[in-house]
């Protein structure tokens, strides 16, 4: 029986734009995925216990099944003849845009790994996780499975001429905590991408522009993590949902936890991973301010995990 782990994570600063080779911030978050994988001589079989949204394990089935094939190609398996089965669950709750199918995939690969005593590297498992994501955005930008095989807090550059993505760790002086809010909407990361490379296409002009904007921003952030001024970390999560926005990726859902978060005193706020539903995070220095914002969210009827950035 092998056993893996993998972390959900909050993009800080960049999703989408990570895609066409603009840096992005992301970092893993104190919740992970967990994953047991059994032989057996009936086929592939998935056990999905994890809470969260309502229908997303349902939704994310078919992704799943495919995300597993894609992963056994890429360990090398002949796929007829591996049978397993397999358990998923953990304290990271399936929403969308908190990183849980990149999670999910760390934490399979590990445990295949484990069970048919594979001595995997990180740098392994994560290519082993991108090769999953796939089933699950299409073209990923590799952002997920990153923060997912590697935790902390990591600058993030994708590669667009094939050379190796850069992947770097950044550190905070302590971890902060964060709120992350559930729209409750289960979002098509796969169809949101598309998205933007459509409108991309048509506007060049605009979103060369904003590609721009979104770039300069990310080494500013990156310079005000490193010194630990999170009232300007906050100002430029602020900056970056606005230009998610122009890049049309929020929804009317994620703008209200959004603004919400921001009238109950949250440092910044933006949504974070896909997009278009899913989840936005808020910027919530100490167990104070962080309790207030999660209450008043709560209250209103969404779904929250209280949670740590920095880790």
């Amino acid at each position: 029986m092998g056993r893996g782990s993998g972390f959900g994570k909050a993009i800080l600063f960049n999703e989408h734009f990570v895609v066409y080779g603009i840096p992005g911030i992301v970092s893993a978050i104190d919740s992970t995925a967990s994953a047991v994988a059994r032989r057996t001589g009936e086929g592939i079989r998935i056990k999905d216990e994890r809470k969260g949204a309502t229908g997303y394990t349902q939704k994310k089935m078919i992704q799943q099944k495919d995300s597993i094939s894609r992963m056994l190609k890429a360990m090398s398996f002949d796929q007829e003849e591996v049978s397993l089965e397999i358990w998923l669950g953990g304290n990271l709750p399936g929403f969308s845009g908190i990183g849980a199918s990149a999670a999910s995939s760390v934490a399979i690969a590990r445990a295949i790994a484990d069970e048919f005593n594979l001595d995997l590297p990180d740098e392994k498992i994560n290519d082993i996780a991108y090769e999953a994501e796939k089933a699950y955005a299409g073209t990923p930008s590799g952002i997920d499975n990153t923060a997912a095989t590697y935790g902390g807090l990591i600058w993030f550059k994708k590669s667009v001429i094939g050379r190796s993505n850069t992947i770097k760790k950044l550190s905070l002086r302590k971890p902060v905590e964060i709120i992350i809010g559930n729209t409750g909407i289960v979002a098509d990361t796969k169809a949101m991408v598309e998205g933007v490379a459509a409108r991309r296409k048509k506007d060049p002009g605009k979103y060369d522009q904003l590609f721009k904007q979104a770039e300069d921003l990310a080494f500013k952030a990156r310079n005000n993590l490193n010194d630990f001024n999170l009232r300007k970390v906050g100002e430029l999560m602020n900056r970056n949902h606005h230009l998610l926005q122009e890049i049309e990726v929020s929804c009317e859902e994620l703008d209200y936890l959004v603004n919400l978060s921001r009238e109950q005193g949250a440092y910044g706020a933006k949504l974070t991973g896909g997009g278009g539903g899913g989840c936005m995070v808020a910027l919530t220095p100490g167990k104070a301010l962080q309790e207030k914002v999660a209450t008043t969210m709560e209250n209103e009827g969404f779904q929250v995990l209280k949670t740590k950035i920095g880790i």
